[in-house]
């Protein structure tokens, strides 16, 4: 077979977690599994990626020879492999010979062994174990033509807690960190504000981790704990990387968490040369399937965004998964339409946790190609093998194509921090939940979206929307103010410009108010006791969460306050700037204030979705496109997606091929429940 490598593959990667490992005492569980996955179309499995144990089964004695023979066998018959450094989960042996490589928590207690990522990351004794591995891994398989690419770890930092560790090791390397950013005390206890509650800090020994047996309650620190720990795990990880890539050159990824709140993963893209990210949706849970399907796309748009380039879906199930309260299963046709909406929004790949059910411990039960007992004859076999024919038939037309929106969300992991620490007018706020709510109406609308942080560039957008943008790091205004001068369009929440990023508050005017056309004065939570709505276009529309006082200082005033004392006070402005034009919507609005306003902001931009077609409630489209080295379009693919558990109809206004069967398509296009059509103009 050819020489290949991960994010250069050459067709849409289908396989998914394998762990033989589990089953070296019976040999025809591999050559069962050989011919079973090519009955699947699988054609790449990630190895290795808990097998410490197995691969170091004592101390400095390293046993390769099972996992070189798995990786050979797989490459004779058409199958690659992605492989794990097996860090995530420690031996026996290590943790206890060495008590100092397992976690201490907030209380001062060290952590029992067990379970996965629990380890010191400023551990000299677990880095030094890992560099060890790592490199004989690397000796060993870095230029074994099988092998495309590196799995760095697994799910770093998802342990059930925040991946933090409280040993003295790690309180001495905060310290550190806090004086290289710092420089002094007198400089931090500035940042901290510290001279609230007589917390004044005279000595760098004075200054422990956030904990609830002493200090949290200075924003100032907890959001510096939480740089720290993203920071020294990225630095961990870092070690790991480097010892791969003594002996190899195949790329490197990791498998993220959708939005996992402890990883800030703007800077963790940094590191890696591919984003993977694991995706387990919990469909079928309410009335429909669409607040779902828009969180997923949300998360599958923010892996594609964060290189703005094709990703990988390291980790779905292809039935059900073991550790919700309730399990439900992936109806028919789930499986298909849920994995094509990864591709829709920029995988390159479609894998599984896992091929083959374990038979003992926690996730014996989690879903899997291949169940405890029929082999092949199962309805999950059968759908996953269904698919694999799919993307072989796709694939041609689709590797080498990316999603190219012109549309940017600010999603800022230190803000949405600061956002939970704020203790402020609503203690329950979601920044997470609200940052969908602003992303499921243009979702709707068939228009992709990426997502920036408050360091990301935003030039090449026309659009940049920033909902609850509590924070606003040193620069991020002029950057907006840029922006909107040069013929941007920018539009932003209540409760945005609140807070520097030392979570201290601005005072005097909003830092963007001359961009904004806005004075802003209080804010409020009309639950239950004070019901209001906004009048935008003769309709009123419900509020659901925050409204904030504000003023027009010059901004035109769109919508108004309907009932109680802040009656008709403004709820959305629009403001000219230089060539642009800002938004500030007061408060946040059920749906349909949203697609109203979008719907406008859309057609005067001329950012409506470009497939022709008469979208229906639950249908949906993600657009990727082949550019040309001059930036011309030269292909667009259109995915055309049905939510709902019942058929639908869309009017195609144009005709297109489809790109499976080749046949010309247009006017009225029925759509089963739980499917998707790819589409390319005829």
């Amino acid at each position: 077979m050819e020489q290949r490598k991960m994010g250069d593959f050459g067709g849409i990667i289908h396989g998914g977690d394998y762990n033989p490992d589990q089953w070296l005492d019976r040999p025809e569980v591999l050559e069962e599994d050989l011919l079973l996955m090519k009955k699947a179309n699988v054609n790449c499995v990630s190895l290795g990626i808990f097998a410490w144990c197995r691969l170091e089964p004592e101390e400095g004695k390293y046993d390769f020879d099972w996992l070189e023979k798995i990786i050979q066998r797989l490459y004779e018959n058409g199958i690659y492999t992605i492989l794990a450094t097996p860090t995530g989960a420690m031996p026996q042996w290590l943790t206890s010979r060495y008590g100092e490589v397992m976690q201490v928590n907030a209380y001062g207690v060290r952590n029992y062994a067990g379970k996965r990522h629990n380890y010191c990351p400023s551990s000299p004794v677990m880095r030094e174990k890992t560099r060890q591995l790592d490199t004989r891994l690397a000796e060993r398989f870095g230029a074994h033509p099988g092998v495309i690419g590196w799995h760095i770890s697994n799910e770093i930092g998802g342990n059930g807690g925040d991946g933090a560790c409280h040993c003295d090791k790690c309180q001495d390397a905060f310290r550190k960190w806090l004086q290289d950013k710092y420089g002094s005390l007198e400089q931090l206890n500035a940042a901290w504000w510290t001279s609230f509650w007589s917390h004044t800090y005279t000595d760098w020994n004075q200054i422990n981790s956030p904990s609830p047996r002493g200090e949290d309650l200075v924003h100032g620190q907890n959001l510096d704990w939480r740089r720290f720990v993203d920071s020294q795990q990225r630095d961990f990880c870092r070690e790991e990387i480097k010892a791969v890539r003594s002996n190899s050159t195949l790329p490197v990824t990791t498998n993220m968490m959708e939005f996992f709140e402890t990883l800030n993963y703007f800077k963790w893209a940094q590191e890696m040369d591919i984003i993977s990210w694991d995706s387990y949706p919990d469909w079928h849970s309410g009335a429909d399937e669409l607040q779902t399907a828009a969180s997923t796309a949300v998360a599958h748009s923010l892996m594609r965004s964060l290189k703005k380039r094709p990703f990988l879906l390291m980790e779905s199930t292809p039935s059900v998964v073991n550790w919700r309260q309730i399990n439900r299963l992936k109806r028919p046709g789930m499986h298909e339409l849920s994995s094509l909406q990864a591709i829709a929004c920029g995988s390159d790949s479609v894998q599984y946790f896992q091929w083959r059910k374990g038979r003992g411990s926690s996730e014996k039960y989690h879903g899997a190609v291949v169940d405890h007992r029929n082999g092949e004859d199962t309805r999950v076999f059968r759908e996953v093998a269904r698919l694999g024919k799919r993307l072989e038939k796709i694939a041609p037309r689709v590797i080498g194509t990316c999603n190219r929106p012109r549309i940017a969300m600010v999603f800022d992991w230190e803000s949405w921090w600061a956002v939970k620490d704020a203790r402020a007018v609503d203690n329950n706020l979601n920044y997470q939940a609200v940052f969908v709510d602003f992303f499921r109406p243009l979702w709707e609308f068939g228009v992709d979206v990426d997502m920036v942080d408050m360091e990301g560039e935003l030039d090449a957008y026309s659009v940049v929307i920033a909902p609850l943008n509590y924070m606003y790091k040193k620069g991020y205004a002029e950057k907006v103010r840029s922006f909107v001068k040069r013929g941007g369009c920018y539009i932003t929440t209540c409760w945005s410009g609140e807070v520097d990023d030392s979570d201290l508050t601005f005072t005097g005017a909003h830092p963007l108010e001359d961009v904004l056309g806005i004075k802003t004065e209080e804010i409020d939570v009309p639950d239950g006791y004070c019901e209001n709505s906004v009048r935008y276009q003769g309709t009123d529309y419900r509020i659901t969460g925050l409204c904030g006082l504000v003023h027009a200082k010059g901004a035109e005033v769109l919508a108004e306050y309907q009932n109680d004392f802040y009656r008709g006070y403004p709820a959305l402005t629009r403001n000219a700037y230089g060539d642009g034009e800002s938004y500030y919507i007061a408060s946040l609005n059920e749906r349909g204030f949203l697609k109203a306003f979008y719907g406008n902001v859309l057609r005067e931009r001329g950012l409506e979705c470009g497939l022709q077609v008469r979208l229906t409630e639950g249908v949906v489209v993600n657009e990727r496109s082949r550019v040309a080295k001059d930036g011309e379009q030269v292909e667009r693919i259109w995915f055309l997606q049905n939510f709902n558990r019942e058929a639908a109809v869309v009017e195609l206004q144009a005709c297109y091929e489809n790109v499976e069967t080749g046949e010309k398509v247009t006017g009225r296009l029925e759509l089963p429940s739980f499917t998707c059509a790819v589409l390319a103009e005829g």
